[in-house]
């Protein structure tokens, strides 16, 4: 594929978008631009503006090769993040992060975007045939909202006042992802420009993730790329809290047992491949499915399943019904462990890190990534699932087992909640301890 942007018929469409906020999954991306430096801190008396891209109408096409993508890189990045924190409970959104990466990717050019597609595993598609998908997407995740589930995307792209991104750029993002961009002064007042990121991303998180990034963060920065996702979601058939009781659960490695609450129900579906057992737990109206991934015993605390297995074990069929203990847990990512840039440096995305990069799509100022951070929380419980990640990255300045009956998720396994028409994985979390947090 052409590591290009979208193409002149883009620039001359006139179809006003619309930025909203609010998912309970936020990845930013920061830009910094060359030859920003620094400036004393003052309040500018201005507003924040946003300005709007021309959206193209696209033709209809299909984003489920979108979704194989940011599956094939989310366990990807799970792989290369439990590597570096073996024994701790991780979740992160794929979907927000491929598409804050993504927003990044269409300013890419040259060698930039060739390696940053092969990590982000973008299917091999015409400029036009990519951003088509890229509005499918966007679209269907906006139509995943209903009775019972509250399901709310959002994607902005933040510039400093004195860089403003290409005409081209803003365009691209405002067809492919229905993103905006709000102008604020990372390099006058990096307090203020912080500020007004964590107060959208709060907004769009209900709260969860009040701050994503520092002023120290921003400061020198000349954009930021924000992907926000929300997901409050009702189980289908709740469990029943009267069957919730504790029970033993033992970590992976030489950690003791501890104790954990157990919610029971005696009927769920279930799918076995490749030695690996899967639990499907759908949510209200159908469209949404959490899917518990328990690895065969006596894998590592890292075991992940295969891309084919991984289909098989998702599929609407399953083998039959099964009593199920699954923990309730309350995760959360943050702090150093939601430190993104060392595992994309070591999945293949180095050159967009180094000064080499090339980012000219975007701004002719325009220079490398510089940090990728995202935090993220899980709430699983017998009524349903309440979700939240947030992840930040800056852009730096040129300067098949036999089926038990019972199935019992007492070690650490996988939770994957994703779109079931396009297989968008909306979350995902490897369950170290569940008394952890």
């Amino acid at each position: 594929m052409k590591p290009q942007g979208l193409g002149p018929r883009h620039r001359n469409m006139r179809n006003t978008i619309r930025a909203g906020l609010g998912m309970l999954a936020v990845v930013v991306t920061g830009i910094t631009a060359i030859g920003c430096a620094s400036a004393p801190a003052r309040t500018p008396a201005a507003e924040v503006s946003v300005a709007r891209g021309v959206a193209v109408i696209e033709p209809a096409a299909d984003p489920r090769p979108l979704g194989a993508a940011d599956t094939a890189f989310g366990l990807d990045v799970l792989r290369a993040w439990c590597a570096q924190y073996p024994g701790q409970n991780l979740v992160f959104s794929p979907s927000t992060l491929a598409t804050a990466l993504g927003m990044a990717y269409l300013g890419a050019r040259g060698a930039t975007a060739q390696a940053m597609a092969r990590v982000l595993h973008l299917p091999a598609a015409s400029r036009d045939a990519l951003a088509a998908q890229l509005q499918a997407r966007t679209r269907g995740l906006a139509g995943l909202d209903g009775p019972g589930v509250t399901l709310a995307a959002s994607n902005q792209v933040w510039a400093d006042l004195a860089l403003p991104p290409l005409p081209a750029y803003l365009n691209a993002v405002a067809t492919g992802y229905g993103a905006g961009v709000a102008r604020v002064p990372f390099s006058t007042n990096p307090q203020r420009a912080a500020n007004e990121i964590n107060q959208a991303v709060s907004q769009a998180t209900r709260g969860h993730i009040p701050q994503l990034v520092t002023p120290g963060m921003v400061n020198g920065i000349g954009w930021v790329l924000t992907s926000a996702l929300y997901m409050n979601a009702a189980w289908a058939t709740p469990f029943d809290p009267n069957q919730t009781a504790p029970g033993a659960f033992k970590p992976g490695g030489k950690a003791r047992p501890v104790t954990v609450k157990y919610m029971n129900d005696p009927g769920l579906r279930y799918t076995s491949a490749d030695g690996w057992t899967a639990v499907s737990l759908p949510y209200k109206g159908g469209k949404l499915t959490m899917t518990a991934l328990l690895p065969p015993a006596g894998s590592g605390s890292c075991a992940l399943p295969s891309q084919a297995g991984l289909r098989t074990l998702t599929a609407p069929a399953g083998s039959g019904t099964a009593q199920v203990a699954l923990p309730k847990v309350n995760l959360r990512t943050d702090g150093s462990a939601g430190d993104m840039k060392p595992v994309l440096q070591r999945l293949g995305m180095g050159m967009a890190f180094g000064g080499s990069a090339d980012f000219t799509g975007l701004s002719d100022k325009a220079c490398c990534i510089g940090f990728v951070q995202q935090a993220a929380t899980l709430q699983v419980g017998e009524k349903g699932t309440v979700a939240a990640a947030a992840a930040a990255v800056g852009i730096a300045a040129s300067s098949v087992m036999p089926s038990p009956r019972t199935i019992d998720f007492n070690r650490p396994y996988l939770m994957l909640v994703t779109d079931a028409s396009t297989g968008e994985p909306l979350f995902l979390a490897k369950v170290a301890n569940p008394q952890a947090g």
